[in-house]
């Protein structure tokens, strides 16, 4: 069947996931955070995907905002930064305010253009994604922000992918389901959905039961995988 609708993953996929402690590191008076901003980006990064499996294997949800804050804690302590709670604060207001990828909003107003339907999928927490989507400016080509929020468990599981359907009425194979992340392309791969995986940074596919039917290095091609 026709792909009639493209979901995205926001955080890492549509939203610059380090443009946080990148902007930060350049404010006057961070020359500590300058020394090491991108390890503490990847940090920041990793210690909140690790929580969010954690807490849908052991049954114990909570919101993205609450996992994003602890993954930022350890990250600053291990950096040797957590004596410094301004520094936290303004990175935690940061990121409500992710940058979008440059490409981000000309490829969504061409999908929007073709007629297809566009949304967001993501372990955010909705008042997250609803400043993200602000701050970036592309809420008028979205079709719908749907958050994990609503079934109380992060992604892989497949009570998330579920939403796109008991949202759209669309059929697994109609939509197009664009991430960054390996994991959550495998996820999606093995619900049914045909996948691109966004390999910004040329890593290997993931040694997972399910791989991306695309490999893209950027979102600028994903108009001519929906047509």
């Amino acid at each position: 069947m026709a792909i009639n609708t493209c979901i995205f993953d926001a955080y890492g996929t549509l939203f610059d996931v380090a443009s946080a402690a990148r902007t930060a590191a350049s404010e006057p008076g961070r020359d500590a955070l300058a020394e090491c901003w991108k390890e503490l980006a990847e940090d920041w990064r990793l210690k909140q995907l690790q929580y969010t499996w954690l807490r849908a294997i052991t049954n114990e949800h909570a919101p993205f905002w609450e996992v994003t804050c602890d993954g930022l804690d350890w990250a600053l302590e291990r950096r040797g930064l957590n004596g410094d709670p301004e520094l936290r604060e303004r990175l935690l207001a940061l990121y409500w305010e992710l940058r979008a990828y440059p490409e981000v909003p000309k490829m969504l107003a061409t999908l929007k253009a073709r007629g297809l339907n566009c949304a967001i999928l993501s372990n955010g927490n909705p008042d997250m994604l609803e400043g993200a989507v602000d701050s970036a400016g592309i809420g008028t080509y979205l079709d719908a922000v749907l958050s994990v929020e609503t079934v109380g468990i992060f992604k892989p599981s497949s009570r998330v992918y579920d939403l796109v359907g008991g949202h759209f009425g669309c059929a697994r194979d109609e939509v197009l389901f664009v991430s960054s992340n390996g994991w959550d392309i495998a996820g999606a791969s093995g619900y049914g959905f045909p996948t691109a995986w966004v390999n910004r940074a040329g890593d290997p596919v993931d040694r997972l039961p399910h791989r991306p039917k695309h490999i893209l290095t950027d979102l600028t091609t994903v108009p001519d995988l929906a047509s």
